[in-house]
């Protein structure tokens, strides 16, 4: 058995981790500065605004469906991304009515008990490094995906006729100029705002599972050192960590489970669907290549939940050893 070094490290900084998904979620309107949720400012003015702009594009597109539910073909054609606006749409307004919960569990996390003691006990990194390989995948299967979707009408050559990147119902002539121009416009950064708000949403409840593995890691670590005259002490602090971290873990499934429920429903449901699409499409046409990114992207997003999930699973086995 190896010596471990009793150097004790600097404080650690969980939400470095997490920073890049706090500054995308800030732009899109779900991350109000400071330790509690959103207050009357400025800021929720905004948050509320720029939520309503991207939601009436689902609207217009849902209302859609009531011109084209009898052709099976044209519904499975926007079904698909309807079903993921949806989602995205109700996480969104659960992640703002439960910012409070998850602003609390972020300042529980920088706490002294979460703190590892030693250096060595930050063998929890790999686990960091696998959340961020399959979150980098997860965004840039996204962005080819929306960018796609953003030129699609050019590479077609749809545009000509003022064809919008995706089929909705308007109260007026979207397509004649200028309305076809703003409406385009409408469309692209509304799905823009949805899937970077949706792609942040599920990183950062995969960061929480992750955390949570991590602390498993730092527990187990401080079990294994359970030697000395302060036996008894350090036993103390390991049973309270344990509490603290149930409790984290509690907090975080009131948080996200309802999500996570939705997410492997609607993604399921909507792999489906655009897989469905793909076999009527054109092969090798703008609209396949976007199909393929579409059902890449719902595949890793998948993933993602249940790397992380199962990493805490095996963490937890590890744990009920000692």
């Amino acid at each position: 058995m190896f010596a471990k070094s009793d150097k004790k490290p600097d404080k650690f900084q969980w939400k470095s981790i997490i920073k890049t998904n706090i500054m995308i979620l800030r732009v899109v309107g779900l991350w109000p500065r400071g330790a509690e949720g959103y207050e009357p400012n400025l800021y929720t003015l905004y948050s509320a605004v720029l939520n309503f702009v991207v939601s009436c594009s689902s609207i217009f597109q849902s209302a859609y469906i009531f011109l084209i539910y009898t052709d099976l073909q044209a519904l499975a054609a926007i079904i698909f991304v309807i079903f993921t606006d949806w989602l995205a749409g109700v996480k969104v307004c659960y992640f703002v009515f439960k910012t409070s919960i998850l602003k609390e569990q972020m300042t529980e996390l920088e706490s002294t008990m979460f703190q590892p003691k030693l250096a060595q006990q930050r063998v929890f990194q790999a686990s960091v490094t696998s959340w961020r390989l399959i979150y980098t995948a997860f965004s840039v299967l996204t962005i080819i995906t929306l960018h796609l979707w953003t030129f699609f009408p050019i590479l077609d050559g749809t545009v000509k006729e003022h064809r919008l990147p995706f089929w909705a119902w308007y109260p007026y002539d979207a397509h004649s100029s200028p309305l076809y121009e703003l409406t385009y416009v409408h469309q692209i950064i509304s799905v823009w705002c949805l899937a970077m708000a949706n792609v942040n949403m599920d990183a950062l409840i995969a960061a929480l599972m992750m955390f949570i593995s991590a602390q498993c890691d730092v527990l187990s670590d401080n079990l294994k050192g359970l030697t000395g005259d302060d036996f008894n002490d350090k036993l103390v602090e390991c049973i309270k960590h344990h509490k603290r971290i149930v409790r984290f873990a509690a907090n975080c499934n009131r948080f996200f489970n309802e999500i996570a429920l939705g997410q492997f429903f609607t993604s399921s449901a909507s792999l489906a669907l655009a897989m469905f699409q793909l076999t009527l499409v054109e092969p090798l046409s703008s609209e396949c290549y976007s199909l393929l990114f579409y059902v890449s992207a719902i595949t890793v997003q998948i993933f993602l939940y249940c790397w992380c999930g199962t990493d805490v699973e095996v963490r937890v086995s590890h744990l009920s050893i000692f």
